[in-house]
């Protein structure tokens, strides 16, 4: 017998359809750093005119905190690691490398509850074989890390931050009695050059752009610093008022809503790949209820 033709997942025919009706060459900036390449073909491939403003690069924090902090983690002294982040999972690793034994990091882990914030530090521990004590469902905020914490008896909590401080969390545990200890082993700064983001800021400035895709929240705050540094932080400011905003998620959201900026999308789930395929499929909607919200504004 012949196989019968293979039944769709609901995913792929759901994103067939969004790929069907696309930006059709609205002018879209993405602000993406790591993924930066991805991200602007994705867009592309919606239909968008993509221009790509890296707006962030990862830096090494100093090591004498991580070292300190090493010292108490493998001599016993927390009941609790949060990881917020894959990557600050494995920069941490490598940062303590230089004077423990990898090891010897490892089973400090395996001797505490570890909590992680979503799926990616769930990967890495995995990987290295580490026991999850709970993993904070989406949109992986810092509530969500609260409240799978919420009743657990441990009280020495470690948290590894994640480029920048997140002083809700700290906040949230010390108001259950915690002793929390952050360790941040990298961070956000600039990148090298500039000159693409301040061409960013400039095209919003002049209303040249009809959608910005914010995929964390370091990208705001280095928008706006390099606004400033331009001298054109206002104007920039209100074409993004003027603009469709869509954020990846909550965190993100927070962040613009601190600037005066209210998001006008955010996707299903906090993922890049969602955030790019649920704008294009309403990009019409949108930015016809930003015009008309513009035009009486």
């Amino acid at each position: 017998m012949e196989p019968g033709p293979r039944r769709r997942g609901a995913r792929e025919e759901r994103f067939d359809t969004l790929e069907a009706m696309g930006f059709e060459g609205r002018r879209v900036i993405s602000l993406e750093s790591r993924r930066a390449a991805e991200m602007a073909e994705l867009i592309r491939r919606q239909g968008g005119e993509v221009f790509s403003a890296p707006a962030m690069r990862e830096v090494p924090a100093e090591a004498s905190g991580a070292s300190e902090f090493g010292e108490r983690l493998l001599g016993g002294g927390f009941d609790m690691m949060v990881l917020l982040t894959g990557v600050g999972a494995r920069a941490l690793r490598r940062a303590l490398a230089e004077r423990f034994s990898e090891e010897r990091f490892l089973e400090a882990l395996r001797s505490l509850a570890v909590v992680v914030r979503g799926p990616k530090p769930a990967a890495v521990l995995r990987e290295w074989k580490v026991p999850i004590a709970a993993i904070a469902p989406e949109p992986n905020t810092w509530r969500e890390v609260l409240a799978v914490t919420e009743g657990r008896p441990e009280r020495r909590v470690a948290v590894q931050e994640y480029g920048r401080p997140n002083p809700e969390l700290v906040a949230g545990l010390e108001a259950r009695g915690a002793e929390v200890t952050t360790v941040r082993v990298y961070q956000w700064d600039l990148p090298e050059d500039t000159a693409a983001l301040r061409e960013a800021a400039q095209r919003i400035a002049r209303g040249e752009v009809e959608f910005v895709l914010f995929t964390t929240s370091a990208q705001m705050l280095h928008l706006a610093r390099t606004a400033a540094e331009e001298g054109i932080e206002r104007p920039m400011m209100e074409g993004l008022r003027r603009m469709v905003v869509a954020s990846i998620g909550p965190t993100t959201t927070e962040t613009l809503e601190e600037y005066g900026i209210r998001p006008d999308f955010e996707p299903s789930h906090p993922k890049m790949g969602f955030l790019v395929q649920e704008v294009a499929a309403r990009a019409g909607e949108l930015a016809a209820r930003k015009s008309a919200g513009s035009a009486h504004a």
